[in-house]
């Protein structure tokens, strides 16, 4: 079976991540020939190991309502018909709107919703008129036309929240369920033990969705309540200039560290004690399994899609509310009651084990062997 990826770029994210480890186990099956297909540039991931099966091909499409749509797919189009895949299977929604501007019905095409993609929502009357509303209605006509034109689509979603979304917007086309999944060996350790000085983390874009600004709110009742504790957030983003000056307001400036992007996360999570997270929307929640295999209890906001993977008092706990002070009850909770701590590390890297990479591939080319029978 031939299998084309396709995905915007490289940089840090779970979609990329995801998908490099999605080839890395596609490669290693018998009667299986996989290619990763990026638009751009940027490598924020080592893959040496796949760099063989990863290929840059620039293409891009601008679609416009007023205007002539800008559609340049040339080399993109020469490369599905040399490569003449039997699947292909895109990434985010750029790599969305410009795969399915190829012409290649030999295939079944897929789609991997690594959230709810409002695009493809269909408004009301009473909201089509805002611009932003007006672009997406457009998008989503053209993608709707462009399925039929390549002859079906398949939805891959991540979640319940992501799948019953997609079965509500776009009805006609089939969607089955694919928890993500991770490469857990490479994230487990033998036995977590609890440090004296609590040591908090949290991996994430920073910005106004992933909502870290809730986490320095949980790090100064911390520090009045006079716990001893380090928080390191991982990660870059719009809202980071904002939040140094809020850990200055708050002299937190000795116990919260932004450290930006890294390339050893599995150390780093492997360093500490329990993972926070403050999503105000999450379709899955990869970076929550992957401190789980790490064996760290997960302390949690409710973005939704999380929901699935967070068993209450056994891998961690969700606050349902942006409550401050529950939020950091639980923190102290878990820290200081080492038998719990013991119980839900345990529990949370025997629960991280069901979303390897392998199971997950298994599964992933049963979905490709039903729909190319057809």
């Amino acid at each position: 079976m031939k299998i084309l990826h396709i995905i915007p770029n490289l940089k840090k994210g779970g979609a990329e991540r995801l998908v490099i480890n999605i080839v890395r186990e596609l490669a290693k099956r018998e009667n299986t020939n996989v290619k990763l297909l990026i638009l751009h540039d940027p490598f924020e991931y080592d893959i040496s190991d796949i760099k063989h099966l990863v290929h840059h091909v620039p293409a891009s499409v601008k679609l416009s309502i007023w205007r002539k749509n800008v559609i340049d797919v040339d080399l993109l189009q020469k490369f599905m018909d040399e490569f003449q895949p039997d699947v292909i299977h895109s990434h985010l929604f750029e790599a969305e709107i410009v795969s399915r501007s190829c012409y290649y019905p030999k295939a079944k095409w897929f789609s991997h919703c690594h959230s709810n993609m409002e695009q493809l929502a269909n408004p009301s009357l009473r909201v089509i008129f805002s611009k932003s509303m007006l672009t997406n209605f457009y998008e989503r006509g053209y993608l709707m036309q462009r399925y039929q034109i390549n002859s079906d689509n398949i939805f891959i979603a991540i979640s319940e929240s992501t799948i019953n979304y997609i079965r509500k917007v776009v009805r006609k086309y089939k969607a089955t369920l694919l928890p993500n999944a991770i490469d857990y060996e490479k994230f487990s350790q033998p036995m977590h033990t609890v440090s004296e000085t609590l040591r908090l983390i949290n991996v994430g874009a920073i910005n106004r969705n992933k909502n870290q600004f809730f986490l320095i709110e949980v790090a100064h009742k911390l520090k009045v309540a006079k716990v001893p504790f380090q928080l390191k957030i991982i990660g870059i983003g719009c809202n980071m200039e904002l939040l140094l000056n809020r850990i200055s307001q708050l002299e937190l400036q000795e116990s919260v560290h932004l450290i930006g992007l890294s390339n050893n996360v599995e150390q780093e999570l492997c360093n500490a004690d329990i993972y926070v997270h403050s999503a105000k929307t999450e379709a899955f929640g990869l970076t929550q399994i992957e401190a789980m295999a790490a064996g760290l209890p997960v302390i949690t906001l409710d973005g939704g899609g999380n929901r699935d993977i967070i068993e209450e008092g056994k891998n961690g706990y969700m606050i349902y509310e942006e409550n401050v002070e529950e939020f950091v009850q639980k923190i102290i909770e878990v820290w200081s009651d080492k038998a719990l701590y013991k119980s839900i590390s345990q529990f949370a890297t025997s629960f991280a084990s069901k979303f390897d990479i392998s199971q997950y591939v298994d599964k992933l080319l049963v979905i490709y062997n039903e729909a190319t029978k057809h």
